[in-house]
């Protein structure tokens, strides 16, 4: 019989501290490890962390080392609580990789913000991974380290870099043994140069399902802080209910509207080999949680709440008071792509174009600049964008009646949009 792997995926939250660690141990004690890759994110709000050290390197590079030595402590901290004896290597290793990340710096004169970022932020992963492996070992386990940039091959947009499926599959099929576990990252890669890339925010689930569909393997296990999938955000909804059962088109429909369990591009390649996707708790890893796999209904059938918090709204009129016709709209979206806008929202009448952004990369004054001199140009920021799948009434008088001003409206029969301020 062949025997199929399974991909875990531990996030940020599972292993913010050392019980964070300790637990996930629990985890495999409990659901076993054997034929399993487990890979794992930055250490709790490391991501933010590093993310901040780039920011001091590029506008107070004073700040930059200080600041570096509070997320060498962090982990030292970390470290200390994980290990009484044997810590020297491990320590060994953390001191390796930061000074390797100092000479970086010191050697770095790249003004591309975007290769800078990648290269720093990716030693979250490399971090939680070196610890995690080291604390696992000692506890006994018979398990490999993996570099996930042996494998993960992909171009060099950095941030939110693209696959290179074949070369993917290729390296991870050679670098995965039979017969053998592993610890590896999630969220990274490398380009063609052996520069790291990076997925994009929150990409380690995406990291799972590429190892997945290589290995075609049994099913991918999210670990979360959450019992599952829930029809609302915990963090804006004191009401929440657990789906236990949704397709992967709901889940991709979820996703694209900005529901933060799955990462939009995690479905795909598992929907393309029906692997099975488990969203579970690290808290209680013997309760079923959801299960996302070929078409069932989504259980139990009720509408789902989604919100994406400071969004950009922009209304685009015609100077003259003419049509906003298709070559109109083609100049909009080309500008949407070149200054890198993530477009969740679109309404069109006649003489006015609506859309709702994401500046991610901070490019918002330099595209209102640009379709200044061919629009007028409305700017409201700081909007919040909610979505309801499966709506009612109810649904929609929860949002009608949360005391925010409605600045646009949109529905069809399966979805209710409002950009609220």
């Amino acid at each position: 019989i062949k025997i199929k792997l399974r991909i875990f995926k531990f996030g940020g939250a599972s292993v913010k501290d050392a019980d964070g660690v300790k637990n996930l141990y629990k985890v495999l004690s409990q659901t076993g490890y054997k034929d399993t890759i487990i890979l794992v994110s930055a250490m709790g709000k490391m991501t933010n962390s590093f993310e901040e050290l780039v920011n001091f390197y590029f506008n107070d590079n004073s700040k930059t080392l200080i600041h570096l030595k509070s997320i060498k402590n962090f982990h030292q901290n970390i470290i200390n609580s994980l290990f009484d004896k044997n810590k020297e290597s491990v320590t060994l290793s953390l001191k390796n990789n930061l000074y390797e990340l100092e000479k970086f710096f010191n050697e770095s004169n790249s003004k591309n913000y975007s290769f800078v970022y990648d290269q720093v932020v990716s030693y979250g992963e490399i971090l939680s991974t070196t610890i995690i492996f080291s604390y696992l070992k000692i506890k006994g386990l018979d398990i490999s380290f993996l570099d996930a940039r042996k494998c993960i091959k992909t171009d060099n947009y950095y941030r939110d870099s693209n696959l290179d499926w074949d070369l993917t599959v290729k390296k991870i099929k050679k670098q995965i043994k039979k017969g053998r576990s592993y610890v590896t990252q999630g969220f990274i890669g490398s380009d063609n140069k052996g520069n790291t890339t990076t997925l994009g925010r929150e990409g380690s689930d995406y990291s799972a399902s590429i190892f997945a569909y290589s290995l075609d393997a049994k099913d991918v296990t999210i670990w979360k802080d959450v019992p599952g999938v829930l029809n609302a955000d915990p963090r804006f909804f004191s009401d929440t209910t657990l789906l236990t059962n949704i397709s992967y088109s709901e889940a991709i429909e979820l996703a694209f509207y900005g529901a933060s369990v799955i990462h939009p591009k995690t479905l795909q390649p598992l929907q393309r080999k029906d692997i099975p996707l488990y969203v579970k708790s690290f808290l209680n890893p013997n309760m079923n949680g959801t299960t996302v796999s070929r078409e069932i209904k989504i259980k139990p059938m009720i509408p789902c709440f989604i919100i994406k918090p400071n969004q950009t709204l922009l209304k685009l009129s015609s100077l003259d008071f003419s049509f906003i016709v298709e070559k109109n709209i083609s100049e909009i979206f080309e500008l949407l792509d070149k200054f890198q806008m993530k477009v969740d929202m679109i309404q069109n009448s006649a003489i006015s174009f609506s859309v709702c952004v994401n500046n991610k990369y901070g490019r918002l004054r330099d595209l209102v600049k640009q379709l200044n001199t061919k629009f007028k140009v409305e700017v409201n920021e700081n909007v919040d964008l909610h979505t309801v799948r499966h709506f009612d009434q109810k649904a929609i008088d929860k949002i009608k009646n949360n005391g925010k001003k409605i600045l646009l409206e949109q529905r069809t029969n399966q979805v209710v949009q409002f950009v609220t301020i």
